[in-house]
């Protein structure tokens, strides 16, 4: 009986190891982000890990998530150097349509303004998966990151309103840290996982036809 009760392969031990594994990937992403060049490629490296862990079932997801940070630090870091300007100004543009938000035309001009942030934000939302699956140079990255926004418009939206939702809930609180960012990057997956296989069975008219095979363990 306290066999059965101590075995890691049951059921409850890996409800519990999961349950580590939701909490602790997020503390340690939000570690790794410290430095703030580093956003991307721990971002990266937590996608990665969230799809091998809860997803395809694979154990030794905190060592798993260093090697991934590991591998795409140095290109991560040029794509953290290029996208945070960008992201500033977009949120420096987002503050200056709130505040002009009173009138009429302002109220016009801010929801012109937010339907235009679904591109920049959707290629965002491409970008740092496509970075922690596969192996691209920053050129082919950024390209297909923005076809495939474009080409996937629906699941674009949805997967930029459930991160900035997400986001916006995190931050006008603080405890959700503990679980938002497994929880973003596993409901990512549901739409992206999805899209991914499509170019990679149909090399004759891939967009992704470039790409070396997946990065190794």
């Amino acid at each position: 009986m306290f066999r059965q009760v101590f075995d890691p392969d049951n059921l409850f031990w890996r409800l519990i190891s999961r349950g580590v594994d939701f909490v602790g990937l997020g503390l340690f992403w939000a570690a790794l982000c410290l430095p703030i060049v580093t956003i991307v490629p721990a971002s990266a490296a937590l996608y990665y890990t969230v799809v091998k862990t809860f997803r395809q079932k694979e154990d030794g997801a905190f060592a798993m998530m260093w090697r991934a940070f590991r591998a795409d630090l140095k290109k991560g870091v040029i794509v953290n150097l290029i996208c945070l300007p960008v992201a500033l100004l977009l949120a420096y543009g987002h503050y200056v349509m709130v505040a002009n938000n009173g009138s009429d035309l302002g109220a016009m001009m801010y929801m012109t303004y937010y339907v235009a942030l679904l591109v920049p934000v959707g290629v965002l939302c491409y970008l740092v998966p496509l970075m922690g699956r596969f192996e691209f140079g920053i050129k082919s990255l950024f390209r297909t990151a923005f076809a495939l926004a474009i080409r996937h418009l629906p699941s674009t939206v949805v997967v930029v309103m459930l991160n900035v939702e997400l986001l916006i809930f995190t931050l006008e609180r603080w405890w959700p840290v503990f679980f938002t960012p497994v929880l973003a990057n596993l409901l990512t997956s549901l739409f992206l996982e999805r899209i991914f296989p499509k170019y990679l069975s149909e090399e004759e008219t891939a967009v992704l036809q470039d790409r070396p095979p997946e990065k190794p363990e």
